[in-house]
């Protein structure tokens, strides 16, 4: 079955929660090409083995733009026919911050982008809010920083679905 994305979705959860899994299915499902925008450095092995394991989960068929700062235009130069998934939005903000960037730049760009995207995009983020309150003062920024993306994301887009255990709770909208 064929399904008709929303221009914005936003698939919400906590780490190995479902939530990459659960978005590539929504974009496989779509029937549309698909690209995917992966936001991940890989500075150490742990996460060359983390890359590696999605892209064999994902498998082929997808056009891969590595854009781990600047996904304005990577979004500009995705094409009307296609999906996009944005694999995620907490590596995207993570690298800003320890690139120490102009973040208020950086999301004014990426929600330029996501609103005149020609196709419709699953970004992938992180839920952080549910834990304790972190011990140092880097951390509770990261994580502030992150609600108030997450917060953002949500209001601009359409479909917004949490994902607990590999299960799908939809908090905004509906699943297509």
């Amino acid at each position: 079955m064929v399904l008709t994305l929303p221009d914005l979705t936003l698939v919400l959860g906590g780490a190995a929660s479902g939530k990459s899994t659960f978005a590539e299915g929504l974009v496989l499902r779509s029937g549309r090409p698909r690209a995917y925008l992966a936001t991940a450095q890989t500075f150490d092995d742990e996460m060359r083995a983390k890359v590696e394991r999605h892209q064999t989960m994902r498998g082929d068929g997808w056009r891969t733009i590595e854009a781990p700062l600047d996904l304005a235009p990577a979004l500009a130069g995705a094409r009307a026919d296609e999906a996009v998934l944005l694999d995620c939005a907490t590596m995207w903000l993570s690298n800003h911050m320890l690139a120490e960037s102009d973040f208020a730049a950086a999301e004014t760009a990426l929600f330029a982008a996501l609103t005149q995207c020609a196709a419709p995009v699953v970004v992938v983020s992180n839920e952080v809010g549910l834990s304790v309150v972190p011990e140092n003062a880097l951390a509770r920024r990261f994580r502030e920083a992150q609600g108030r993306l997450n917060q953002r994301l949500a209001a601009e887009a359409s479909l917004v679905v949490n994902i607990i255990a590999g299960l799908p709770q939809v908090l905004k909208g509906h699943l297509p």
